[in-house]
C-alpha cells in the first residue's frame, strides 16, 4: 500500500504570510495618509505663526524711496516654512493675507485692506506664500529633521530669492520704474534680510533641539529596533 505524500505545514505559514503583506501594506498607507492630514494641531499652528508674523509687523517699517517697507515680517515667513513645511507654512501666509485682505490692520504700520495688494509691496506679499512653500520643501527634503546647512540654504533661496522674484517685477510695474532700476534700489533689503535669515536658522537649529513640537513633524522617528518608523 502507497503511503499518500504528507502536506507540509511550512508553505502554508508562508502563503498565510504572504497573504497579509497586502493588508498590512494597505495598513500602513492608511497610516501614512491619515499623518499626512491636517488636525486640530495643525491647525493651531497655522493660527499662531500668522499671528507671529503679525506680532513681528508691530514695531513698523521705514520706506525706501517711497515704495516698498522694510519689516521684521519677513522673518516671520522664513520661520513658517522652516517650523510647519511646506504647504502648512504656505497656508499660514494665506490665512495672513485673507485677513489683511478682510481690512484687518496685520502688516507693518497697520496697513490692511484690499489695497494693499494692487501697491508697490503686493508681489512681495504674494511671494510670501509662495517662499514659505519653497523653504519647507528645502528645509524638510526628504522627511528629514531641519540641519543648519539646509535651513540656511532654504531661507535665503525661499524667504529672499522667492520673496523678491516675484516682488521686484511687481514693484517696477506699479511704480513704472524700469526693471533694473527697481531691481538695484531692492538691494537695500539684502543685508537686513540676511541677517533675518541667520537669525531664523538659529532660531530653528535652537528648537529643532529644546522644544521639537513646534515643528509640523515630517521626518521619521527612529525604532528601538533601529529600523526607520512610518
Amino acid at each position: 500500500m502507497t503511503d499518500s505524500p504528507r502536506t507540509s505545514p511550512a508553505p502554508a505559514a508562508t502563503d498565510e504570510s504572504a497573504a497579509s503583506r497586502p493588508a498590512t501594506a494597505a495598513r500602513t498607507t492608511a497610516v501614512r495618509a491619515s499623518r499626512r492630514g491636517i488636525d486640530a494641531t495643525d491647525l493651531a499652528r497655522v493660527a499662531v505663526m500668522a499671528a507671529i508674523v503679525a506680532v513681528l509687523g508691530l514695531p513698523g517699517g521705514f520706506t525706501v524711496f517711497g515704495a516698498v517697507p522694510i519689516t521684521a515680517q519677513t522673518l516671520g515667513v522664513m520661520l513658517a516654512g522652516a517650523l510647519l513645511g511646506p504647504w502648512l507654512g504656505a497656508l499660514s501666509m494665506a490665512v495672513l493675507l485673507a485677513l489683511v485682505a478682510a481690512g484687518l490692520p496685520l502688516l507693518a504700520g497697520g496697513r490692511g485692506g484690499i489695497g494693499v495688494f494692487v501697491g508697490p509691496s503686493a508681489g512681495y506679499l504674494i511671494g510670501w506664500i509662495v517662499g514659505a512653500a519653497v523653504i519647507g520643501l528645502i528645509v524638510h527634503a526628504g522627511n528629514r529633521k531641519p540641519v543648519v546647512w539646509r535651513t540656511l540654504v532654504g531661507v535665503i533661496v525661499g524667504g529672499i530669492g522667492v520673496v523678491y522674484a516675484f516682488g521686484i517685477p511687481v514693484q517696477s510695474l506699479v511704480t513704472r520704474l524700469p526693471l533694473g532700476e527697481t531691481a538695484l534700489t531692492s538691494l537695500v533689503f539684502v543685508p537686513g534680510d540676511l541677517v533675518k535669515a541667520v537669525l531664523a536658522t538659529a532660531i530653528v537649529a535652537t528648537l529643532v533641539k529644546a522644544y521639537p513640537r513646534a515643528f509640523r513633524r515630517t521626518w521619521a522617528t527612529p525604532r528601538r529596533d533601529g529600523a526607520p518608523a512610518a
